[in-house]
């Protein structure tokens, strides 16, 4: 099995730990310094939990673990960012470094690696859910779910449900019947769909995000490869603990059985990504799993004042055993306040009105958030935002590579890298005119990808395209098979893009900005050691835009933020609004029909209100219109969230906002005044 090496996945360079100890507070060091079995930090928001485990690894370097033989496991790259970033620049042997990086960029490391140990070909093809539905929406017709005279699901619903099945370990017949019960009637069909995908995945070379996790969880319950994979780290650190699925806790407890080295960072309080298969329960799980299980409290916070902890802590759910309150580290500040707003319209001019104010005193709009439950609890807000004129970024939306030009490039960089790859065949040449689908699919079939050298049979396959359309497609064909043959990455990328010049410009009437978009995408790919390694990081780990790219813009534009509460989490600011606080926007009813969704939203509010430094704001609209852009005034009355109970309110201050006064003035009885003017109409009595 191959060494972490220094540039694998990301390293972390290990500084002396006397000045990283000298910085901590007595609880991080004590996680910090913990000798002996497993540990679990049992981290509350603002902690310094990063920091503590960034200096944890330190530690153990200067006990003599060689820091090679340190794995950091985070649960996103955005983790992995941060504490790349809080460490110095490299300058020494790999000796020196921790590996450190996502479950899934670590896995898919070992896979590609050892390809042939998984029984993969060496330029297998790693696919994003999206491909994942493009495939179930093929297999569909196939097994009786298209086209059957009733409501079937769609390739999206199928995918869903194959993944929650993957990583809860959950049948289909359960999985349905808890999440997608309309489709009760389908369970045979889904099942057999879903063994088929996994036949499809294997003949062409592809391999999806759950299949990264499921392939490192078997090899290392392997009798042969599980001691060959172990011997690699002699710690292990995770991340984030509390948003592992099944899968992922299985990895940790195969990576360390005895848990000698083991390291958990967590706050079951924070868990909030359950539609992934994640759930608390793992964490909760770690005292039965590792009985010398020694459990270390972070409580001081260093982002919020104590008047917001207060709040906060009397929200936090706690649970048995794990119990933990915050405690400032910056003062008392301010204490939330609670706005009564009349209508969701009121609501927007007080978020606006509160906004501006903060802005006038200093504080930057950037520095401000307004955090919804979901996107569309934002529209009232933005159409007022739009009126005033102050500028918003919204996030929470697609992604840079889900816009069909990215796709566009991946599918023909794919293509280069693996030729056997269904999908992006698929996608390459639905991108020419004149090809639908059959005839893609024809096109495709007389290629016989599972066979090798496909692309040496395109001028057979080419036999199957009509007049009109054929020199356009062989053409980019002929592009990509000579890009095939480029070595160098950077020259490779530049041909690629090369390649699609032609069929861009002809299907997109913006294709000089596509252009410009793919451009930065290819200086990216150039950059990596390989075409393979620049298509896996750019489909684990996105970036949400083309800016992202071509790094921080050098004019520093301000702007409010706008942004789930999902989206939030791990961030902070000194401003944070929470708008629609009401019983069926927080919570949601869409979570509403289970224990374990109503928990869920209660930990996501939690994780909301922990979010502000210094000032935040709750709105509860009291009227609802039911047709906003209508004439009428039908409303219905919204209920405040059982969220904010008379123990949570007793931390706020509540004020009441009244709609604005009405145009015209109050101006007496008139309505008798009209009636006197008209009693001359009725004659005598």
């Amino acid at each position: 099995m191959a060494r972490c090496q220094s540039g694998w996945l990301g390293s972390v360079l290990v500084t002396a730990p006397a000045s990283m100890l000298e910085r901590l507070n007595d609880e991080q060091r004590l996680a910090a310094t913990h000798q002996g079995g497993p540990l679990l930090v049992l981290a509350g928001a603002g902690t310094g939990k990063t920091g503590t485990l960034v200096a944890r690894a330190a530690w153990l370097r200067e006990q003599g673990v060689q820091a090679s033989r340190i794995l950091l496991l985070t649960f996103t790259r955005r983790a992995a960012d941060d504490m790349l970033a809080r460490a110095q620049p490299p300058g020494t042997a790999a000796a020196d470094r921790i590996c450190g990086g996502t479950f899934h960029a670590v896995a898919h490391r070992i896979i590609r690696a050892n390809a042939e140990s998984f029984s993969l070909p060496p330029e297998f093809s790693v696919i994003d859910p999206a491909d994942v539905a493009g495939v179930m929406d093929t297999l569909r017709s196939e097994h009786d779910l298209v086209a059957v005279g009733r409501r079937a699901p769609r390739a999206a619903v199928c995918a869903d449900i194959y993944t929650r099945c993957v990583n809860t370990h959950t049948p289909v017949p359960e999985v349905v019947a808890a999440g997608f019960p309309w489709c009760r009637n389908f369970t045979v069909q889904l099942g057999a769909m879903f063994r088929d995908f996994a036949g499809y995945k294997r003949r062409h070379g592809l391999v999806d995000f759950d299949d990264l996790l499921l392939l490192w969880r078997a090899a290392l319950a392997d009798p042969a490869g599980g001691p060959a994979l172990r011997q690699m780290f002699d710690a292990v650190l995770v991340d984030e603990y509390q948003d592992v699925n099944a899968v992922q806790a299985d990895i940790v407890r195969l990576l360390r059985p005895d848990g000698r080295g083991l390291t958990c960072v967590g706050d079951d309080a924070q868990a909030i990504y359950a539609f992934r298969g994640s759930d608390p329960a793992h964490l909760r799980q770690l005292s039965a799993d590792y009985p010398g299980l020694t459990i270390v409290r972070l409580t001081r916070n260093y982002r919020s004042r104590q008047a917001l902890l207060a709040l906060a802590n009397q929200v936090r759910p706690q649970s048995a055993g794990l119990e933990l309150a915050l405690v400032a580290d910056r003062g008392t500040g301010a204490p939330p306040q609670l706005v009564r707003c009349h209508d969701e319209a009121t609501q927007a001019r007080e978020i606006c009105g509160r906004v501006l104010e903060a802005y006038e005193s200093g504080i930057r709009l950037q520095q401000q958030a307004v955090l919804v439950r979901s996107a569309n609890h934002s529209d009232v807000l933005e159409i007022e935002l739009s009126a005033r004129a102050i500028p918003y970024v919204k996030y929470g939306g697609l992604r840079f590579t889900e816009a069909a030009h990215v796709k566009d490039f991946l599918a023909a960089a794919r293509i280069v890298a693996n030729p056997a790859d269904d999908i992006a065949w698929f996608r390459l040449l639905r991108l020419h005119e004149g090809i639908g689908p059959v005839l893609a699919r024809r096109v495709i079939d007389a290629l016989r990808l599972p066979e090798p050298s496909p692309l040496d049979r395109w001028p057979e396959a080419a036999l199957q395209l009509p007049p009109r359309p054929e020199p356009a497609v062989s053409a980019t064909v002929g592009r990509l098979t000579a890009a095939a043959a480029v070595e160098r990455t950077a020259e490779r990328a530049t041909a690629i893009l090369a390649a699609l010049h032609d069929p861009l410009r002809a299907r997109y009437a913006d294709a000089d900005i596509r252009l410009e978009d793919l451009q930065r995408l290819a200086d990216a790919a150039a950059s990596r050691p390989s075409l393979q390694d620049a298509l896996v990081e750019l489909t684990l780990d996105p970036p949400v835009s083309g800016s992202d790219l071509a790094g921080r813009p050098r004019l520093d534009d301000d702007y409010l933020i706008i942004s789930t509460m999902h989206s939030a989490k791990g961030l902070e600011w000194p401003v944070v609004h929470l708008p629609q606080l009401i019983d069926g926007a927080v919570p949601s009813d869409m979570a509403l029909s289970s224990r374990a969704g109503l928990a869920e939203e209660h930990r996501l509010f939690y994780v909301a209100v922990t979010r502000a430094r210094d000032q935040l704001y709750l709105y509860a609209p009291l009227r609802l219109h039911h047709h906003r852009a209508a004439r009428d005034d039908r409303h219905s009355y919204a209920q405040l969230s059982r969220f904010l109970g008379t123990a949570e309110l007793a931390h706020c201050d509540i004020v009441e906002a009244v709609p604005p006064p009405p145009v015209v003035p109050r101006l007496g009885a008139l309505a008798a005044t009209v009636d006197s003017s008209l009693e001359s109409l009725w004659g005598t009595s």
